[in-house]
């Protein structure tokens, strides 16, 4: 295999599963999300995942191979079943997520093949969740020596993350996205800051990262690139289920880096694109482009 034909703009790596919602199951997993939404914007996205030989991991493969996510770098494994997730929803639109441990994507084995796929591609996507076994945490920082830009999305979910590995993560990344509770939460192991603009500085200069981004749910969000700052208040949409929206909102900010759009614009573009996408059911909803722009027509911006 050519290294052309495996070239992919985007590769995320880690969880593909399926989350079993109150009333129906759906596929996801932060690294599936973020690809499918690559996807639906016109990127080529590939993910690097594990799943079982079982009839949940067949159905994962056949339904994101027909969305067009490449596929080709999902593993299987004949012993740990695909990854499941019980989520519950509470109040205020949060969700709490029952990760079942071990899951097939726990195991997920460095191979040759990746090594010109991660090379050649601009952007490599990774969390937290995929550290928490020790054969996907071994091949995920094999990855990194080879990536080029490095895209956190922390994604912490207690309790399969700890201040170590954290860390860790950080040190390698260049690009950080991250939730408010998430800022607050690792800039307190650091520091009593209480000013969102500080912790966010304090991140980028004792883990010299180039781009932070802080989602704020319903508040917007915050963009910083060097010493810039740019925020959104976010736009109002009734909501269906805020499962993947910070998923949606990552790869519409991947999106337009690649596209070299303006941090204004991209910053607009991904809090739409998150808004819309938690106005639907589930993480990876069917639609086209413009339908984004049809229901952003209807979209309340948050004032």
């Amino acid at each position: 295999m050519s290294e052309k034909k495996i070239y992919h703009q985007v590769v995320c790596f880690g969880e593909v599963l399926w989350d079993i919602l109150p009333n129906n199951s759906v596929p996801g997993g932060a690294p599936m999300n973020v690809a499918y939404h690559l996807q639906k914007l016109g990127k080529q996205a590939a993910v690097i995942t594990r799943i079982g030989s079982d009839k949940m991991g067949r159905q994962l493969q056949k339904i994101f191979s027909g969305y067009g996510v490449c596929t080709d770098f999902f593993q299987i494994d004949e012993n740990i079943p695909t990854g499941k997730v019980y989520a519950e929803f509470k109040e205020n639109n949060e969700v709490t997520y029952d990760i079942v441990k071990p899951s097939a994507w726990d195991l997920i084995e460095w191979r040759d093949e990746l090594m010109p796929l991660i090379k050649n591609a601009e952007y490599f996507v990774f969390g937290s969740l995929s550290t928490r076994a020790q054969q996907s945490k071994r091949t995920l920082f094999t990855c990194l020596e080879t990536a080029n830009t490095k895209v956190l999305d922390i994604n912490m979910r207690p309790p399969h993350y700890n201040k170590n590995i954290v860390e860790e993560l950080l040190l390698k990344a260049n690009i950080l996205k991250l939730n408010l509770a998430e800022l607050h939460l690792i800039t307190g192991w650091f520091t009593d800051y209480t000013n969102d603009e500080d912790r966010i500085k304090l991140l980028r200069e004792k883990f010299d990262l180039d781009v932070i981004i802080v989602t704020k749910g319903g508040d917007g969000a915050i963009l910083n690139i060097g010493s810039q700052f740019y925020s959104h208040p976010g736009y109002v949409v009734e909501v269906a289920d805020t499962v993947g929206s910070g998923d949606a909102f990552l790869a519409g900010t991947i999106s337009r880096l690649i596209d070299g759009s303006p941090p204004k614009e991209t910053l607009d573009f991904a809090s739409r694109l998150g808004a819309f996408v938690a106005s639907r059911k589930g993480a990876c909803p069917d639609y086209e482009l413009q339908d984004i722009g049809r229901a952003i027509q209807e979209i309340h911006i948050n004032i």
